[in-house]
C-alpha cells in the first residue's frame, strides 16, 4: 500500500532526473545529519562557550560554515523534527504541530524520498520522536530510515544513553553498497534529561567557576551552576561519537564528498527555556561542512535560517526532481546559495516561530499557543490564551518543564516566600503581546510590546506576521486555532492527563515530584 502523501509542486527546479546510473549516484554527496537532543544556542566551543568543550562541532564549523542565526519554528522534539523532515512549518502539519501527535499519512518526508532515489537511509539514537508515526503495509513507518541501534556501550554517567552512536554508524557504513550514496541521521539522546547530579564535576572534571554567566531569570547558585555543567557533561558526550565518526570518514576516504549538519531539535530542558518561544527557545546552533562543496570554508554566516531548509537543500543536493518526487509543497528555501558564494544570502529579513500543544498538564489537554515573528533585532510574541498557565498548570507541576534541579530551586523559592521573581519569570502568566529588542536584550527580560516608543515596530511586525500565515493557510489566524486541540495524543498514557491527575492517579510522578537529589540540594 503506497503512503497517500500530498503531491505539489515547490519553488525548488532539479534538472536531474529521479532514475540515476551507478556514475551519477557516486557522484551525489553523502549526508550526516548530527541533531543533539534539547541543546541552545550558544553552548558550542565555536561560538566562545568555554564550559563546553566540542572539538567535533568546532571541526565542522572550522573547516565548513558557522551559523549564528538558525531557528528551528517550534522549540519541541516532535514539532520541530516534523518542520525539519518536510520542509514546511508545524502550523501547515495538522496532527504533527503538537508534541506526541500522530504524524499525517500526508506528508512526505525527505529521507523517505532520498530512499526512493537510491540512498540508502538510516540513523541511530533518537529519531522523529515522541509520536506515532503510523503504518505502511501493516508495519511502522519509517520516515527517518530503518534504526541501527544494536550496538551498545557502558555510559560514562547514569542518564546517559548506552546506545553507541558511533558504532552503529559504522554498522551502517558496512551495510552501504559501494557506489550508493548515504543519508545517515545522529539523533543522541543527550542533553536531554534527566543527569547524573554534579556528573559535571565529579566525572568531567568541571568547576563551578568555570560557567561564565547565568541567566539573570534563574538564580547563580551552586545548584544551577551544577545542573548547568551537567547540561554541558552530556553534549560533550554528543560531540565524542560526532568526532568518532567524522574521524571513520575521513580514514574511509568518504569525508570529502559528505556533508556534514551539526544542530539540536530545541532549547536546553530548563525553566523557560524548553517549549517556549522565547529567543533562547528557539535560537539554535548550527555547523554545516562539506569540504567538496562549500566555498570559502571558515566563514560565519548571519543569514536568518528555518529548519524548513533542510528539506529542500537535501533535496536539491541529490539532485531530486521535486516535481516528480510527490514532496508536498515547501516553505524552506536550499541554502545551497550560502554554500557556493562567499555573497550568498537566503534571501530573508524575517522567520515566523510559534507553538500549539506541548507537554501536558491543562484541563481538557488544552495547549499554550503562540506566534511570533523574529527578526535581526526583534521579537515579537501574540500568546492567544494569556489566561493559561504557559507551563502547564501549577496543581500537576508545570509538565511543559522538564524536572530540575533548577526547576526545584525556583519553585522552593516561591514556597518559601510566598513570591519569587524567578518563578514569575519561569512561571508565572504572560501578557497577550510580548516584544522584545533582542540585540540589547537577548534573554527576552525587558517586554515593550506597551511601550509607545515602539507601537509602531509592533504594528508593523504583527502586521507582517499576519499576512505571512494567512498565506500560509495557519488556522490559527483564520480562527480555526481549535483544531490543533482536537487532535489526540499518539500516547494513550497522556492522555486526558489532568482529570486523571486530578482524580488521584499515579502519572509520571518522576516528573512532578522532587528526586531524592533534589530534596538534598534544598534542604
Amino acid at each position: 500500500m503506497k503512503t497517500n502523501y500530498i503531491a505539489g509542486s515547490c519553488f525548488l527546479i532539479i534538472s536531474a532526473a529521479s532514475c540515476s546510473t551507478k556514475e551519477e549516484l557516486k557522484e551525489r554527496p553523502n549526508i550526516l545529519f548530527a541533531i543533539s537532543d534539547d541543546q541552545s544556542f550558544p553552548h558550542a566551543g565555536a561560538y566562545g562557550t568555554n564550559w563546553v568543550v566540542t572539538p567535533a562541532f568546532d571541526r565542522v564549523a572550522n573547516e565548513g560554515l558557522l551559523f549564528y542565526n538558525a531557528y528551528t519554528p517550534n522549540a519541541k522534539c516532535s514539532p520541530s523534527r516534523s518542520i525539519l523532515l518536510t520542509g514546511r512549518n508545524s502550523w501547515q502539519l495538522e496532527e504533527a504541530a503538537n508534541h506526541v501527535p500522530f504524524f499525517p499519512a500526508k506528508f512526505k518526508t525527505f529521507a523517505e524520498s532520498l530512499k526512493e532515489n537510491g540512498y540508502l537511509a538510516g540513523y541511530t539514537g533518537k529519531g522523529w520522536a515522541p509520536g506515532d508515526p503510523g503504518m505502511i503495509d501493516g508495519k511502522p513507518r519509517e520516515l527517518i530510515g530503518p534504526v541501527f541501534n544494536e550496538h551498545r556501550a557502558e555510559p560514562p554517567a547514569r542518564f546517559i544513553s548506552n546506545v553507541d552512536y558511533a558504532a552503529n554508524f559504522e554498522a551502517f557504513l558496512k551495510a552501504k553498497g559501494d557506489d550508493q550514496p548515504f543519508f545517515f541521521w545522529y539523533g543522541g539522546h543527550e542533553p536531554h534529561r534527566a543527569y547524573e547530579f554534579q556528573a559535571g564535576v565529579n566525572i568531567g572534571g568541571k568547576q563551578l567557576s568555570d560557567v561564565d554567566e547565568v541567566f539573570e531569570f534563574w538564580p547563580d547558585n551552586d545548584t544551577v551552576r551544577h545542573d548547568l555543567l551537567d547540561y554541558a557533561f552530556e553534549i560533550e558526550h554528543f560531540d565524542n561519537h560526532l568526532d568518532r565518526m567524522l574521524n571513520s570518514l575521513e580514514e574511509k576516504g568518504m569525508l570529502e564528498n559528505t556533508i556534514i549538519i551539526v544542530t539540536s531539535d530545541n532549547g536546553m530542558p530548563f525553566p523557560r527555556i524548553k517549549g517556549q518561544a522565547f529567543k533562547l527557545s528557539n535560537h539554535m546552533p548550527l555547523a554545516i561542512m562539506w569540504p567538496k562543496g562549500i566555498k570559502y570554508p571558515g566563514r560565519v554566516i548571519n543569514d536568518l535560517v528555518s529548519f524548513a531548509d533542510f528539506a529542500p537543500t537535501f533535496l536539491e543536493v541529490a539532485g531530486i526532481n521535486v516535481n516528480e518526487s510527490e514532496m508536498q509543497p515547501m516553505e524552506g528555501k536550499s541554502l545551497l546559495p550560502l554554500f557556493s558564494d562567499r555573497a550568498g544570502t537566503s534571501g530573508r529579513d524575517f522567520l515566523l516561530i510559534g507553538k500549539e500543544r506541548h507537554d501536558l498538564g491543562r484541563p481538557d489537554d488544552k495547549g499554550y499557543p503562540i506566534r511570533g515573528i523574529v527578526t535581526d533585532e526583534y521579537l515579537y510574541l501574540v500568546n492567544y490564551h494569556p489566561e493559561r498557565w504557559p507551563a502547564g498548570n501549577p496543581e500537576t507541576g508545570y509538565m511543559n518543564c522538564d524536572g530540575s534541579p533548577t526547576k526545584t530551586w525556583i519553585l522552593n523559592d516561591r514556597r518559601a516566600k510566598g513570591e519569587s521573581w524567578y518563578w514569575d519569570m519561569n512561571f508565572g502568566k504572560r501578557p497577550s503581546e510580548e516584544l522584545y529588542d533582542i540585540n540589547i536584550d537577548p534573554d527576552c527580560l525587558v517586554n515593550l510590546a506597551d511601550n509607545p516608543s515602539y507601537g509602531q515596530i509592533k504594528n508593523e511586525l504583527l502586521e507582517k506576521m499576519t499576512l505571512e500565515l494567512k498565506a500560509q493557510g495557519d488556522p490559527r489566524i483564520f480562527g480555526n486555532g481549535d483544531i490543533f486541540e482536537e487532535y489526540e495524543y499518539a500516547q494513550p498514557a497522556q492522555r486526558d492527563f489532568y482529570n486523571r491527575f486530578m482524580a488521584g492517579e499515579d502519572l509520571r510522578a518522576g516528573w512532578i515530584n522532587q528526586t531524592d537529589i533534589e530534596k538534598e540540594i534544598i534542604d
